[in-house]
């Protein structure tokens, strides 16, 4: 029998969280949920999930900054390869909240997907990288 695939969602809109968290599961992904990029991190240590889906704006500490330390902060060594899926705006929104397009390119996310987002894009994303990097 093949291993569930284990998703961290991370995004401060609960509405959004919760129809993306009932699109993965009804393809049988088990989703964990954060509502900011300091409960994200600490749910990727005491989770351990798969893929880490990670909304760009949030208040606080935005997305970029926790797959920045995801993936090169020594305590974090352990988990720098699960792979990251971002979730941005249109790079108009990007600019307005102070999160440019450059910094977003030097992150190191194995993935970009833009909001809004279908289902099926979601999915489809997800399962690439669950595929590449499982």
């Amino acid at each position: 029998m093949q291993k569930q695939a284990k998703i961290l969602l991370v995004d401060d809109d609960p509405d959004f969280v919760e129809a993306t968290k009932t699109v993965l599961e009804s393809k049988s992904y088990q989703v964990v949920t954060a509502y900011n990029g300091e409960d994200g991190l600490k749910k990727v240590v005491e989770e351990r999930p798969d893929l880490i889906i990670l909304d760009v704006i949030m208040p606080g500490k935005n997305g970029f900054a926790v797959c920045k330390e995801l993936k090169t902060d020594p305590r974090y060594h352990f988990f720098s390869r699960i792979p990251v899926l971002m979730l941005t705006v249109y790079p108009d929104d990007r600019e307005k909240g102070g999160l440019s397009l450059l910094e977003g390119m030097t992150m190191e996310a194995e993935g970009y997907v833009q909001k809004p987002v279908s289902p099926e894009e979601l999915l489809r994303e997800a399962e690439e990288l669950l595929k590449k990097y499982g």
